[in-house]
């Protein structure tokens, strides 16, 4: 019945190290050999996709940036793109700098960041992010400047606060704004086009494989995974996920760190 399996990737697919285990990348290339489309459905953009190529060669689609572009992988081509308006993404850019924010923009196919943001990843809380940003990052010091050079490729801009309380007042600044907002991380406002969402990108890539919504399968952990989840077939949720997220779940599976993406294979994949 099911067509389509689509996974997070923090607090999900990847453990709490930040890796694939041998068990949950031998599940899914084994489902994907079957000829379930895997695609991933992530607020990473695609730089941020690299250190997991092997175990992921299988894979063919993604919902990437939070639905700011569903990507093909395999062609290295957007299917869908939903920029942020330049201007839109300018006023981010002041808000970020007002409460002295970590300011990451997501293009099409880059990740970019200040190299002062870089070298203090842990003061938002992001430190097991740092050594990534490291080497994936295309440095910049001057965000303005790049988004009135790269028009319409800005698919999603993340601001990391130093606490609660400072994204609280971003958030507050910027809810007037043609937005969808995403709370993630610790102190982290995702910002993405108006209805764009990891739901938007599943509907999109379901429509152009010619598959029906209900014979989809998401599973995810954290609160910018509820609207795929409320949208997808089948609903399933880590073990490490809020009580708030298990209340949307039709199947509550193992958490990250104990290959819980397994048990949702063998439940609505193998034993139909």
């Amino acid at each position: 019945m099911y067509k389509i399996l689509a996974l997070d990737m923090d607090g999900t697919l990847l453990n709490s190290q930040k890796k694939i285990s041998p068990k949950t990348a031998a599940a899914i290339s084994e489902l994907s050999s079957r000829g379930v489309i895997v695609a991933l459905s992530t607020g990473r953009g695609v730089a941020e996709l690299q250190d997991y190529k092997d175990e992921l060669k299988f894979m063919h689609y993604g919902v990437t940036s939070s639905g700011g572009a569903v990507y093909d992988f395999f062609n290295k081509k957007p299917v869908k793109v939903h920029p942020i308006s330049t201007d839109i993404a300018l006023e981010l850019i002041d808000a970020g700098i007002s409460e002295r924010a970590m300011i990451h923009i997501l293009g099409l196919t880059d990740s970019v960041m200040s190299e002062d943001d870089i070298k203090n990843v842990a003061d938002f809380q992001m430190a097991v992010y740092g050594e990534m940003y490291n080497r994936i990052c295309t440095r910049c010091n001057d965000f303005k400047k790049y988004i009135l050079e790269n028009p319409n490729e800005i698919v999603k801009i993340n601001l990391y606060h130093r606490s609660a309380e400072s994204r609280q007042r971003n958030f507050e600044r910027l809810k007037h704004l043609d937005l969808t907002f995403a709370f993630a991380e610790t102190t982290a406002l995702e910002s993405s086009p108006k209805g764009i969402t990891k739901a938007s990108g599943l509907i999109e890539l379901c429509e152009f494989l010619k598959i029906d919504i209900s014979e989809s399968v998401a599973v995810g952990d954290a609160p910018n995974d509820i609207e795929v989840l409320k949208t997808a077939g089948i609903a399933a949720v880590m073990g490490n996920a809020s009580p708030e997220i298990k209340k949307l779940a039709d199947f509550v599976t193992d958490d990250n760190d104990n290959d819980g993406i397994v048990k949702v294979i063998e439940k609505y994949f193998l034993n139909q």
